[in-house]
């Protein structure tokens, strides 16, 4: 149980890459310990869904913004370890968990740490290191979703490219010159300066080096013999 009153100084709860609400799941089988964080994390303007058991959290909805989940390791039913390796089933969003326990050892924590868990407190655990735990994991889930927006911003300025300009921008990427891609696709060589501007725009690249760079990251850059 958390023993201690927490500093709000030293943590923000709210994240300057999203508006998303930052949600914090608690799975525990004790009432007063789900009661006890729930009101804590409250305090910091954190949105709590507490749930007495693995199956009442599976079957909730998921939030879309920044999430973690505070999990005890001992349950009634299916153990905290077992709903981890669950949740790190391919096709799931990653969770990033914090695991407290009252009983764990160091075999215990070894394996939840490996498994991925960012952080492990024993109770009793003090409030603010409570506090300063969901803060990182949710921090680390923000740049997460972050990353995952900005792929798929790129990825739908990609898919905006006409074929031709696809294919100006594969040979850009290559290293050819205006004067030799004109002569490789067979067109005159403003219809490639034309393609190659409209491509760059589109791919909001400022530079060939920028646009190569965003093409390696999406996988889409072809060799060429």
């Amino acid at each position: 149980m958390p023993n201690s009153t927490p500093s709000h100084t030293a943590t923000s709860p709210q994240s300057k890459e999203t508006l998303d609400p930052r949600v914090v799941y608690i799975v525990d089988d004790e009432e007063l310990v789900r009661s006890a964080l729930g009101s804590l994390l409250r305090s910091i303007d954190l949105e709590v869904h507490a749930f007495a058991t693995t199956e009442e959290f599976l079957a909730a909805p998921r939030a879309g913004g920044p999430s973690c989940l505070v999990l005890d390791v001992r349950l009634r039913g299916q153990s905290g370890l077992v709903l981890q390796q669950t949740l790190s089933q391919p096709g799931r969003p990653p969770t990033p968990i914090i695991f407290m326990t009252g009983h764990g050892d160091i075999a215990m924590t070894v394996k939840a740490m490996k498994a991925g868990a960012v952080d492990f407190l024993s109770k009793p655990f003090r409030d603010q290191d409570m506090i300063d735990a969901v803060i990182a994991a949710l921090d680390h889930d923000a740049k997460r979703l972050g990353a995952e927006r900005s792929r798929h911003e790129l990825r739908a300025c990609w898919h905006s490219l006409t074929p031709r300009e696809n294919e100006v921008v594969q040979h850009v990427a290559a290293g050819l010159m205006n004067k030799q891609i004109a002569a490789h696709m067979g067109i005159a060589e403003i219809t490639v300066k034309i393609h190659r501007g409209q491509a760059m725009r589109k791919m909001n690249s400022r530079s060939v080096a920028e646009l190569v760079r965003k093409m390696e990251a999406l996988g889409v850059m072809q060799t060429f013999c």
